[in-house]
């Protein structure tokens, strides 16, 4: 069973997605608790690799109240865990022009905490564009549809 804790929706906004993997995450016992209580943002994240391992960074897990001073910093870089073989194949499409690796969203399976991980190739501002304008014709079908009824 999965409970979804944190999304990325501004990756689905910003990235075309390519690939997806799960990954799982080296966590502290303040973070977890956090994790669980819902207290994650992945707005501004990012996974990078360095010397082999992969790192996520700038993701914002907020502070555990009863965990006092012997809490975490809200935005620490956390390992993946993932196989050798994943880590190299993210290495060698990041390194073609364009690639980042974008969390899209934090997950509880089980007791442990995952992250899906994704291949995203970036937006230009008129791909942007034509994504909202879709949007919005599709809300003016849907609301004519409904008044029609």
């Amino acid at each position: 069973m999965e409970k979804i804790v944190a999304t990325n929706r501004k990756a689905f906004h910003d990235y075309f997605i390519d690939d997806k993997m799960e990954a799982g995450l080296v966590l502290l016992g303040s973070e977890i608790k956090s994790i669980r209580a819902g207290r994650v943002n992945l707005r501004d994240s990012y996974v990078s690799i360095v010397d082999g391992e992969a790192w996520l960074l700038n993701t914002h897990i907020g502070a555990y109240q009863q965990a006092g001073r012997d809490g975490h910093a809200p935005r620490r870089k956390r390992k993946l865990l993932l196989h050798r073989r994943e880590i190299s194949r993210l290495r060698s499409k990041v390194q073609e022009k364009g690639y980042t690796i974008v969390p899209v969203r934090m997950y509880l399976k089980g007791s442990r905490a995952k992250v899906e991980i994704a291949l995203a190739r970036g937006k230009k501002k008129y791909d942007k564009r034509a994504a909202i304008a879709r949007k919005d014709a599709q809300r003016v079908m849907d609301r004519a549809l409904k008044d029609r009824r």
